[in-house]
């Protein structure tokens, strides 16, 4: 299992500079999203009416937004090689898709009710396997690749391809609204319904979620043409003062100082906006923050790297491992103080890097051994879940 989809080799840009920042934002999201999950599904609901949780609950709505950027920028340092032999279905062309369609397999794995596909069809309720057909970040994620590598290789003008993500993502933010209103269970089967809207129950749909993604492509094309100019600080501390305004404007128009009509939209346009900006200023400070101090070596940066496991892990780790008939979450069962959430959050958090830490010994030093490793455990899930 690795963190390919947001994160590849090409985020060395040449020999002496390595973007750790956006590293580092994508391990800010990673470690935030674990308390995200363990505080939301164990802490006690009273808890949660309090004023200070609405706080720390607007900040963990980062997180989705910041994974999907991150995971467009890496697209983008990603797909700056080997285009050619993309475009004539060459190795590297199967090696994409291979690792978008390990996201996809992760991301309906988390959804298993159960690992038997004719336990599914027979013995499962129908609310649990509508429960599969979730869309959420992973699948979100995938979909997003897999559509921003045919767009790349179908457009080979750099100008065009800029032009036109940009384009997709003023659309995507601009018709959510409607697509929110249609449901698209009476048109389409339900797994593929679900990818439009929350309706039947998605968490993270294509629309708006994907603008994000989207977003975080167009940045990163920005930032590479100021930084080839060796302009990239002027282009951050400018995106840096742009972000605070947005954030501003947009606190205000979703407050009770406009009308209800312009604060009730689904999904909200200014929404999108706001978070987009908040997303932009996290990844600013990440840049100057590594303007003065070197993570090269850091732990934090392990985690970054196996971005895929740790997502993968520690979910399973909460919601799928079985303890007597009960997953972790189950037996605790919102029963948590706060104090209890972060003890848990911080050993969830040191199993990660230690897991991250050891999946990466064994990819540098035994590739050949991890590919199986990878392959084994997909295949033999595969197989499980078909046989059984």
């Amino acid at each position: 299992m690795s963190g390919e989809f947001i994160k590849d080799k090409h985020f060395i840009v040449d020999k002496q500079s390595r973007l750790h920042f956006v590293d580092l934002h994508r391990a800010i999201a990673l470690l935030v999203m674990i308390e995200v999950h363990v505080f939301n599904s164990m802490l006690i609901p009273s808890v949660k009416q309090t004023g200070w949780f609405s706080v720390l609950n607007f900040i963990n709505g980062l997180v989705a937004p910041s994974f999907l950027f991150v995971s467009g920028i890496a697209f983008v340092l990603s797909s700056r090689s080997k285009l050619d032999e993309q475009r004539n279905f060459g190795k590297a062309f199967w090696k994409r898709l291979q690792r978008i369609s390990l996201v996809f397999i992760a991301g309906y794995s988390l959804h298993l009710p159960v690992l038997s596909m004719r336990k599914m069809i027979y013995e499962i309720s129908y609310e649990k396997v509508l429960g599969f057909y979730n869309v959420d970040v992973l699948q979100c994620i995938a979909t997003g690749l897999l559509l921003l590598f045919i767009i790349r290789l179908a457009i080979k003008n750099d100008r065009l391809y800029h032009f036109v993500i940009l384009t997709l993502v003023i659309i995507i933010v601009a018709i959510s609204p409607l697509m929110w209103s249609i449901d698209f269970g009476n048109y389409l089967p339900i797994p593929l319904a679900n990818y439009f809207n929350q309706k039947h129950g998605s968490f993270f749909p294509l629309f708006p979620w994907l603008g994000f993604l989207f977003s975080g492509v167009v940045i990163m094309n920005i930032f590479l043409e100021f930084r080839e100019k060796g302009l990239e600080e002027f282009f951050v501390k400018r995106m840096m003062i742009i972000s605070l305004i947005v954030i501003l404007l947009s606190h205000l128009l979703l407050s009770d100082l406009f009308p209800q009509v312009i604060r009730s939209i689904r999904p909200n346009p200014i929404f999108f906006v706001e978070r987009l900006a908040y997303v932009c200023l996290i990844f600013s400070l990440c840049f100057y923050f590594l303007r003065k101090k070197e993570i090269s070596k850091s732990l934090i940066l392990d985690v970054s790297r196996e971005s895929l496991l740790v997502y993968w892990l520690h979910l399973t780790l909460l919601f799928g491992v079985a303890i007597k008939g009960k997953s972790i979450v189950q037996w605790v069962n919102t029963t948590f103080g706060v104090l209890e959430c972060l003890v848990a959050t911080i050993i969830m958090i040191l199993l990660m890097i230690l897991a991250a830490k050891a999946w990466g010994f064994v990819k540098f030093n035994y590739p050949r051994a991890a590919s199986i490793i990878t392959a084994v455990v997909i295949l033999g899930g595969l197989a499980a879940f078909f046989v059984t």
